[in-house]
């Protein structure tokens, strides 16, 4: 880590909100607006996977995004970041696929925005190829899902630990204001809860899991009954639903997957605290419980950040930054979540000026 010449503070205030609380007052009525209209096909194979097609000609690219419902929400106790580091091997060879190959084939035929995402309830797969190099994209993300365990073995996994942790390293250890979402995560949730933990987990947990846990994880969660495919593009759906039955039509239906259900209890006092950080300048977090993800408030909650912080035109960055110039810069977000999301805003102090203002 770069040794900074000033010694400031993260300062973080977890503040207090119960998840779904409705503010006392009349109700608010919204007004009608004319909502842009996406047509879509939406159907399921017989082995669960869901499909969901989108027709756009006016570029000759098409977009494949595999999304499996699984991520830190779901893991076991112990095993806190083990959706990420599944999400590495899934890129560490299938059985038709050697550790590399997809990348040099997908690379060759034009594709742009490869890669794979975890998020606290969901895992995606994507790339954007070249319309006539649609099947080329299915093949590879249907032998991920289908055919991984042929290979899986502990060479790939130990490799990919290594990656990982090195990943912890360079995004939370040695990156200005890293450490502060964990921190703001043990300071919103209590222990046993899904999010308490970072998504990339924790060096212990990482080294700790074993290739038995590695398979059972796969079996469990990554079957097609699990997942949905979106395509979309320039695509002639009868097309392209013949080659998503081709590719994808003959994987097994893995167990059905239970939803998480769990009780985030409410905070019943303001809690502060005060992360230590080498950074230059001194920031702010304020965190609350919100609504979960499409439920009452949660739409209303991303519009407010947008109000707040959305821009240099925004409400807070106006006031903290132009007109008192206390403020560096000025963040909010709704951070939608399917068991509670939260509402964070971020103030970076300008220089010679103190979180206390």
């Amino acid at each position: 880590m770069k040794t900074r010449p000033l010694f400031a503070a993260s300062l973080l205030l977890a503040a207090l909100n119960s998840a779904g609380a409705q503010p006392g007052g009349a109700a608010l009525h919204a007004v009608p607006v004319d909502v842009p209209h996406i047509a879509f096909d939406k159907y399921t194979l017989p082995n669960g996977l869901q499909v969901i097609l989108v027709e756009d000609k006016r570029l000759p690219l098409v977009a494949v995004n595999v999304w499996y419902h699984v991520g830190p929400a779901n893991e076991a106790p112990g095993l806190a970041g083990f959706a990420h580091l599944f999400e590495h091997m899934m890129f560490a060879g299938s059985k038709h696929l050697p550790r590399g190959l997809a990348d040099r084939l997908l690379e060759g035929a034009g594709a742009t925005d490869s890669n794979g995402g975890t998020g606290y309830d969901s895992t995606s797969y994507y790339d954007t190829v070249p319309s006539n190099q649609l099947e080329l994209a299915l093949w590879v993300h249907a032998d991920r899902m289908g055919y991984l365990l042929d290979v899986l073995d502990q060479k790939a996994l130990t490799n990919q630990q290594d990656v990982v942790r090195n990943e912890r390293r360079e995004t939370v250890e040695n990156e200005p204001y890293g450490i502060v979402e964990e921190a703001l995560n043990h300071a919103l949730f209590p222990p046993e809860h899904p999010y308490y933990a970072s998504v990339i987990g924790s060096h212990a947990d990482i080294q700790s899991a074993k290739l038995a846990d590695v398979r059972e994880f796969f079996m469990r969660y990554y079957g097609p009954n699990n997942a949905s495919i979106v395509i979309a593009g320039d695509i002639d759906k009868v097309k392209t639903r013949a080659l998503v039955a081709k590719y994808f039509g003959g994987l097994k239906r893995g167990p059905e997957v239970a939803r998480p259900k769990i009780v985030t209890p409410p905070i019943a006092a303001e809690r502060r605290l005060t992360v230590p950080d080498r950074v230059e300048l001194a920031r702010v977090y304020m965190g609350w419980l919100t609504p979960p993800a499409y439920q009452p408030d949660d739409a209303e909650l991303a519009v407010a950040a947008q109000i707040l912080a959305g821009g240099k035109s925004s409400r807070l960055y106006k006031s903290l930054v132009y007109e008192r110039q206390i403020a560096q810069d000025v963040d909010a977000d709704q951070d939608a979540r399917a068991l509670v999301s939260t509402f964070l805003v971020e103030v970076t102090a300008r220089a010679g000026h103190t979180p206390a203002e």
